[in-house]
């Protein structure tokens, strides 16, 4: 006799372990099938690790600043094997916790691939395979690197791949311009490997303010990574001494031990048995949901990085805990994707909310800019050349502040606090009437009195 669920959630990452969470507490038969690893990609190989290893190799310079403030101790040997040992570690500690939270909850667990036979069906091919129903079907089962197609593209690494690497390349080139190629630029270089990054486009983060893009360039150059835009890679090859060469569009080589290819991700809907159901896909892949996550299939939702509206961990959870409360406690999904701050932990990190210039131009909205650029205090005494630079864009009829960008240490830090009052439609007059918080980098916020010119 087959098993049946109110919900069946395919994927154990964010967005689905937290709507699985949710439909259990509110009284929902749920199950959920994992056939990698519970987590997902945050926890497993994205956010998580990747934070991880930005802590690792923000060190060698804090080592180099602290002789500024009298410390005289040489500078420590980094092991590649002991931070991928501790970080493996961590991981699995993170895979029970979810694992439990689960359970805890009264969630079923199937440990397999899971498909859809439709009609309310799913296929399970675990340790056995078995047929359940469900009355509801979500799928979260996020994206993957995308992979390049040019001659030689398996000697390539992607995110996933960097993570299982037992010992840092000496020379490494990185093929990207988007927020995991301009974060894994800082953690190669941090870490003692020369780093190259290469960006097919003019200027690489995409999407961002003009004026982080530029600041964001100047300020990474400093600390050593080399910056190759307008270019891209034709060709890799295997070098006779176990070097890599790599031929670019300008016909120039580069010799390196290793290339990662971070060219974006795609949805992961392959093997999901779509094709038995009227589930549809978007242009880009994804897979097409109305604004309750709904496919044009009854019965099947789908959310996070598979709808490829928002792809960012803390959307799939708001997205989970929406989809469980409009199932099982009729609740309205209102979910605001105007106001989400975004952090890249790239060295300096950069961290905004709300609109950029590029964006207010677009909508012709008229605006103010203020913008701060100072070394911070640490840095006087560290003699480090690293600048932070803070922006602010207002409504110039309304005052009301729409656009928050900062790059610095701990600019997520911040611009977390900053998300709130823009949510609650602070105006720059708000932001004056605060008093700052001496001596802070944040307090730059409540400072800028001067606008400039644009």
């Amino acid at each position: 006799m087959e098993k049946e669920f109110d919900l069946f959630v395919i994927g154990a990452g964010s967005g689905g372990v937290r709507a699985a969470r949710f439909a259990a507490s509110l009284g929902a038969k749920v199950a959920i099938a994992e056939d990698l690893f519970f987590g997902g990609t945050c926890v497993n190989v994205g956010c998580v690790p990747k934070k991880l290893y930005v802590y690792a190799s923000e060190f060698a310079e804090e080592f180099e600043a602290a002789k500024g403030f009298g410390w005289q101790s040489e500078r420590p040997q980094h092991s590649w094997a002991k931070l991928l040992q501790n970080k493996d570690e961590e991981i699995a500690r993170l895979n029970g916790i979810y694992i439990n939270l689960l359970k805890t909850a009264g969630v079923e667990i199937f440990q397999g691939h899971a498909s859809l036979l439709g009609k309310g069906q799913v296929l399970v091919n675990g340790a056995r395979s078995e047929t359940v129903k469900a009355k509801n079907i979500l799928l979260a089962v996020g994206g993957w690197p995308r992979k390049p197609t040019f001659p030689g593209a398996e000697l390539t690494l992607d995110s996933n791949d960097l993570f299982r690497l037992r010992e840092t390349p000496k020379k490494v080139l990185i093929q990207g311009g988007g927020y995991i190629a301009v974060e894994f630029a800082g953690i190669f270089q941090g870490l003692g490997s020369e780093t190259e990054l290469l960006y097919r486009g003019e200027k690489f983060l995409r999407g961002f303010d003009f004026q982080v893009r530029d600041f964001v360039e100047e300020e990474i150059q400093k600390k050593g990574v080399s910056l190759t835009f307008n270019d891209d890679i034709v060709e890799v090859r295997k070098h006779a001494e176990g070097q890599l060469e790599v031929q670019l569009t300008n016909n120039e080589v580069r010799k390196v031990d290793a290339v990662l290819s971070a060219i974006g991700r795609e949805p992961k809907v392959q093997n999901l048995g779509l094709e038995n159901t009227r589930v549809q896909l978007t242009g880009s892949g994804h897979i097409q949901v109305n604004t309750h996550f709904e496919t044009d299939e009854p019965g099947v939702f789908a959310l996070g990085d598979v709808v490829g509206r928002k792809e960012l961990t803390p959307v799939a959870l708001a997205e989970g805990m929406a989809l469980a409360k409009y199932l099982f406690a009729n609740e309205k999904i209102d979910l605001n994707y105007d106001l989400i701050p975004t952090a890249v932990f790239c060295q300096p990190n950069i961290a905004t909310v709300g609109l950029g210039e590029d964006e207010l131009r677009l909508r012709d909205i008229a605006y103010e800019s203020y913008v701060s650029i100072f070394r911070p205090l640490k840095n006087t005494l560290s003699a480090s050349p690293e600048k932070t630079m803070m922006k602010i864009l207002v409504d110039k009829k309304s005052d009301k502040v729409l656009g928050c960008h900062m790059v610095g240490p701990h600019a997520g830090e911040i611009i977390q606090g900053v998300a709130i009052a823009l949510v609650a439609g602070a105006t720059k007059k708000d932001f004056d009437k605060t008093i700052g918080i001496h001596p802070t980098s944040a307090e730059e916020f409540v400072t800028m009195r001067t606008p400039v010119s644009h």
